[in-house]
C-alpha cells in the first residue's frame, strides 16, 4: 500500500516562511469538516521553522529546520487520545478529529516534537493535517511543497519499501530517532542543523609576507578514531563538518605541503569549534 512521506533538505531551506504562510492561508479563518477546524490567526504555527547558528566569526553558518506534525506511525498522540479523537489513516496521515478532541489537551502535551497546538478559543489541539483535504480532493502534493521555491519540501506517496531504500540511498534520516514515533517525514542533510563542524584558517608567514595555505591535509580525531578529514581551500580555510556534538578531547593533524606537520587539541562540547588562524 503507498503512504504519504514528507523530504525536507535542511540545507535547501532559505527561512522564506512560503510553507508558514501558505498553511496559514490554507487553514486561518476556513473549517474543513471531517479535517481540522480553522486555525487561529495568532499563536499556531504548524510548520515552524526553527533557527541554528553554527560556529564562531569569520566562520559561521546558519541551518533552517522546518518542523511539522510528523504523522507518525507509532503516534504519542494516538495513544494519549480518548475516544478515537486521532487516526492514523491508511495512506499514512494523522488526522486529529476537530469535534472529537474537545477537551482533550492531553494530546498537545503527548507529541514531543512540540508540533501540536492548543486552540484556546475552541479547546482543541490542532496540527498541520497534511493538507489531507487537498490530497483527497486530487492534490498531487500538499501546499507548503507547492509553495517552496527552493524545493526544500517535496511529497511522496509509495510503498515503506521503496521508502526506505530512498532514504537509505539519499541519506534521509527522521527527527529525533530516539523518540521511538517512526515518523512519516524524512529530513535531508539534517547535519547542518543538528551537528557541529571544527573548522580554521592557515596562513604561512614569510619575509612579513602572510599567504593562505591551500591543500593542506587536515584529520580530526578523537582518540584513535577518525571523525572526519578535510583539505584547505584557496583561502586557507577548512571545515570538517558531521562532527556530533559532545564528542569530547579531539586533536586536530594537519600536514601542509612543504611545512612542519603540526597538531592542535580542542574540545568539541554542544556546539561548533573555529580555531581561528593556525600558523604553518
Amino acid at each position: 500500500m503507498t503512504k504519504w512521506n514528507l523530504i525536507v533538505d535542511v540545507a535547501e531551506c532559505t527561512n522564506c516562511n512560503m510553507c508558514t504562510l501558505a498553511t496559514h492561508d490554507e487553514y486561518v479563518g476556513n473549517d474543513w469538516p471531517g479535517y481540522s477546524a480553522a486555525m487561529p490567526k495568532h499563536g499556531h504555527h504548524w510548520i515552524d521553522i526553527q533557527r541554528n547558528e553554527r560556529g564562531t566569526g569569520p566562520m559561521v553558518d546558519v541551518a533552517f529546520l522546518p518542523v511539522m506534525c510528523q504523522h507518525c506511525d507509532d503516534a504519542p498522540c494516538m495513544k494519549a487520545a480518548k475516544d478515537g479523537a486521532v487516526k492514523k489513516r491508511d495512506d499514512g496521515i494523522v488526522l486529529i478529529d476537530p469535534v472529537k478532541s474537545k477537551g482533550q489537551k492531553q494530546i498537545v502535551d503527548s507529541c514531543p516534537y512540540g508540533a501540536i497546538y492548543w486552540n484556546d478559543e475552541k479547546q482543541i489541539p490542532q496540527h498541520w493535517t497534511f493538507d489531507a483535504h487537498l490530497l483527497d480532493q486530487g492534490w498531487k502534493e500538499p501546499r507548503a511543497a507547492q509553495a517552496c521555491p527552493t524545493a526544500a519540501i517535496t511529497a511522496l506517496k509509495t510503498d515503506d519499501t521503496a521508502m526506505a531504500a530512498k532514504a537509505h540511498a539519499e541519506g534521509l534520516e527522521p527527527l529525533h530517532p530516539e523518540y521511538g514515533t517512526r515518523p512519516r517525514v524524512w529530513y535531508k542533510n539534517l547535519y547542518r542543523f543538528a551537528e557541529c563542524f571544527v573548522g580554521g584558517s592557515l596562513a604561512t608567514e614569510k619575509n612579513g609576507v602572510i599567504d593562505c595555505v591551500s591543500g593542506a591535509a587536515i584529520t580530526l580525531r578523537h582518540n584513535d578514531k577518525v571523525l572526519g578529514e578535510a583539505v584547505s581551500d584557496g583561502f586557507g580555510d577548512f571545515k570538517i563538518d558531521r562532527v556530533k556534538p559532545n564528542s569530547g578531547p579531539c586533536r586536530v593533524t594537519i600536514a601542509a605541503p612543504g611545512h612542519a606537520a603540526i597538531t592542535i587539541d580542542c574540545e568539541v562540547k554542544g556546539e561548533s569549534v573555529y580555531l581561528g588562524t593556525i600558523t604553518v
